[in-house]
């Protein structure tokens, strides 16, 4: 799932933690809560840590690149369990997370099948009533040029919540903004869906 240079320097610069602490994580976790037991799929080079960890008494962080997991256990070791893995078969139990997030990363998983593999994932590791959520860059000239070279298949936010409801999400909110969407969903408690 490769990031070309431009686009790793800037995911692992202090610019790019700032803007995510400050703006990204705080909108699409806006009034919600994460639970004791949180999980970000995709942390990369950790931008998110420090913002996550203070919403939930414990984080783990499900990295697919080795080298980015060691990095994380390097820099972020007090604050996060760090599991190397594949979002599309996470090497996790069943219900274990209150919640699930993803940040600006799912763009960066390489099929629209991929993708709902990863959604399945998350559905499963969730407990009932668990929530799934995140955000997204949306598919625009700007975003397509920082994304030269790289991974990118856009997620369009008009099909997600069809993809979340048939994997058996419910409570499904999708909001675009200016250059990105947020997203969250629910795993029902068990007889009311999947």
């Amino acid at each position: 799932m490769g990031m070309n240079v431009l686009h790793q320097l800037c995911c692992r610069s202090s610019m790019w933690e700032k803007t995510s602490a400050t703006r990204i994580v705080p909108w699409a976790l806006d009034r919600l809560d994460l639970g004791d037991n949180a999980l970000e799929v995709g942390p990369g080079y950790g931008a998110n840590v420090r913002t996550l960890r203070e919403r939930t008494a414990v984080l783990s962080g499900l990295e697919i690149d080795p080298a980015l997991a060691t990095r994380l256990r390097s820099h972020h070791s007090e604050r996060m369990r760090v599991i190397e893995g594949d979002g599309t078969a996470m090497p996790l139990p069943d219900r274990e997370f209150s919640s699930v997030v993803c940040f600006t990363m799912l763009h960066h998983v390489p099929s629209p099948a991929q993708q709902d593999a990863l959604f399945a994932e998350a559905f499963r590791v969730l407990r009932p009533d668990g929530v799934f959520a995140g955000s997204d860059g949306l598919d625009r000239p700007m975003f397509r040029l920082i994304h030269l070279g790289d991974t990118c298949v856009p997620v369009p936010p008009d099909t997600l919540a069809g993809r979340l409801t048939r994997i058996g999400f419910t409570d499904i909110d999708i909001e675009p903004g200016a250059s990105m969407f947020r997203f969250r969903a629910r795993r029902p408690y068990a007889g009311t869906s999947k």
